[in-house]
């Protein structure tokens, strides 16, 4: 697909979680060598529990970890342990930062400010919460954001919850924000699009975010 003047973005489809992060660090590595062009992919994954560098306590581990039939899968992304499953919009950016002069928080700000308008266009209020990553309504989370950089190139990205099951998260502590939960747009306004229906606005409203590179 077209971008909006930066990284191509691609509507995926639903595609098992461990199939995606392979396909991802190899493209991520592909970028960082210049051999092949940036990009943008949106999709939804069946029932996963992910977590990021740092170990979260009571989450099995291992190469055939699970949570009551839900895998759980470690990566070396930021932020600690969530939950991806149909209804779900994922969003992976495997973009140059550094050839932009973005930092990690560069380009999380433009993500949030991608999600906090795509939300706004939904008819949803959501906000940035002080001492958090990813955009809530009240001090539940709607869209987790966690980013992995290697020398300036990204993976990893978003997970924006249209109309998941929630009750996937109350398996463990989401994010481990103890003084909050996790919320939907199917949650807050009583429905919402499919993953697919928004994939455009988010891949369009990304790459004008980012921008072509210099």
């Amino acid at each position: 697909m077209t971008g909006g003047g930066g990284p191509r973005w691609e509507w995926r489809g639903l595609v098992p979680y461990v199939a995606a992060l392979a396909e991802m660090r190899a493209r991520r590595e592909a970028v960082r060598e210049r051999a092949a062009p940036e990009a943008i992919w949106l999709l939804e994954h069946p029932a996963v529990i992910t977590t990021g560098r740092r170990p979260v306590p009571g989450l099995p581990s291992g190469p055939d970890a699970a949570l009551d039939g839900v895998p759980v899968v470690a990566t070396e992304r930021g932020g600690l342990a969530t939950a991806h499953g149909p209804g779900q919009l994922v969003g992976y950016l495997m973009v140059d930062a550094g050839r932009r002069g973005l930092g990690p928080q560069g380009v999380v700000e433009r993500v949030e400010g991608v999600i906090l308008a795509l939300l706004d266009g939904l008819g949803i209020a959501a906000a940035l919460r002080p001492g958090h990553r990813g955009v809530f309504v009240g001090r539940d989370k709607v869209c987790a954001i966690g980013l992995h950089f290697d020398r300036g190139v990204t993976a990893h990205g978003l997970a924006l919850n249209l109309d998941p099951d929630l009750d996937l998260f109350s398996r463990f502590v989401p994010c481990g924000i103890t003084d909050g939960g996790v919320t939907s747009v199917a949650r807050l306004r009583g429905d919402s699009p499919p993953p697919s229906a928004l994939a455009a606005a988010l891949g369009e409203g990304l790459s004008r975010a980012l921008g072509p590179l210099p």
